[in-house]
């Protein structure tokens, strides 16, 4: 009787979880990822910003508005959201605009497999005012972007294996396998094309590992002691179904690699004692995090540019979204690991000196991330509504 007793109220705990969490609730923060959703779309370039959104940004913060051209049909222009800045981890905005160039490369894919020729122009209006960004990222589009019918070429079956990787999550925080990229592996991903003053290069050695991988966990021990970066990124946690749904961009526990019916469990747990959440137990899971990436990394990579202009930000975003896809088709996942690239003050003194020792001479370390072959699959995380993209739309 006694153990029937504990049964019973251990299942009307978990059925409570369950509901708090919002286990019931359709999950409509997931629709933009089924191959479907974009044919709802009669407008090509809508269609094709319905894939650009589920590419990688920071924090998730999909920072991207795009006004379609009223004079031309095959025109649309890419902006970067202001309001959707991360001041804190990104006073200088780099990172928003390597999201800019993620968005930019999966359009290009997209395009290329339905049939379009996409030509990108990069700061139409010229690059921004500094000294008023916000305002000048309001003004000026990042991109133009034009479609034409294109020439069908060779490259189809490729175009068509980057195009199915684009519906892949971006981002996998698992643990990785022990085994390096195998020599072709490495070969492809070295091989992608890159813009003038933007480079791809590979870490592999015991000794790349070990030093990469210091850099990264003192980097995440500063941020966790920074009261207000982690107030910034705790600020867009969606600790349920219910807003997941109503806000479709930040972070989740599924970010964690958290899934299935202990994702629920997990929620309505966060839900009931937010404090799990915040303060020290946050710092800890963080670290803890960042502890087993490094500890299962068989490799590192790094896109860097020879200067820091805002056009070199976006093209290594659009390289950064180019690796990703190949690396889908290649078995490998990604995870960037971006503490030690930020430019706050107290991250300064080692942001300094990782640069010296990875882009001396004036050059930049854009993007730092782990590559392997993930031991398990991820989720897919929140994506915002198409037509919430659309300058004039809600």
């Amino acid at each position: 009787m006694l153990l029937a007793g504990v049964l019973a109220v251990c299942l009307v705990v978990v059925a409570a979880l369950y509901l708090i969490s919002g286990g019931f609730v359709k999950q409509t923060y997931l629709e933009p990822w089924s191959k479907s959703y974009a044919t709802n779309e009669a407008d090509p370039r809508v269609r094709l910003v319905a894939s650009g959104l589920l590419a990688a940004s920071n924090h998730n913060m999909q920072p991207w508005k795009v006004k379609l051209d009223a004079g031309d049909p095959m025109a649309f222009y890419l902006y970067a959201d202001s309001t959707r800045m991360t001041k804190e981890v990104d006073p200088d905005a780099r990172q928003m605009m390597i999201s800019q160039g993620t968005f930019l490369e999966y359009v290009a894919v997209a395009g290329q497999k339905n049939g379009w020729k996409v030509d990108i122009t990069l700061f139409p209006l010229g690059e921004y005012d500094e000294a008023n960004l916000a305002a000048s990222m309001d003004a000026k589009p990042v991109a133009k972007v034009l479609l034409s019918k294109a020439v069908a070429t060779n490259a189809e079956a490729t175009n068509s294996a980057l195009y199915d990787a684009i519906f892949l999550p971006d981002t996998n925080r698992s643990a990785y396998e022990a085994t390096p990229l195998t020599p072709a592996q490495a070969a492809t991903l070295a091989a992608l094309p890159c813009p003038g003053g933007v480079a791809i290069k590979l870490y592999q050695t015991e000794q790349d590992l070990k030093q990469i991988g210091d850099y990264a966990m003192q980097s995440a021990t500063i941020e966790a002691g920074v009261e207000r970066i982690m107030g910034e990124s705790g600020a867009i946690f969606r600790a349920s179904e219910y807003q997941k749904n109503q806000f479709r961009y930040g972070y989740s526990v599924e970010g964690q690699g958290t899934s299935g019916f202990m994702k629920h469990i997990l929620q309505g747990l966060v839900m009931l004692f937010p404090g799990l959440n915040r303060g020290s137990a946050a710092t800890q899971t963080f670290i803890s995090s960042t502890q087993t990436s490094v500890d299962n990394a068989p490799a590192y990579a790094m896109i860097v540019t020879s200067g820091n202009t805002r056009t070199q930000q976006v093209e290594s975003g659009m390289l950064y979204s180019r690796l990703v896809l190949s690396g889908h088709t290649l078995g490998l996942a990604m995870q960037p690991l971006s503490q030690v690239l930020e430019e706050y003050p107290e991250m300064q003194a080692l942001y300094t000196a990782f640069k010296q020792q990875y882009a001396p001479g004036g050059g930049t370390v854009q993007l730092l991330f782990r590559v392997g072959t993930p031991t398990k699959p991820t989720p897919l995380t929140m994506r915002r509504d198409v037509q919430s993209l659309l300058l004039g739309n809600a």
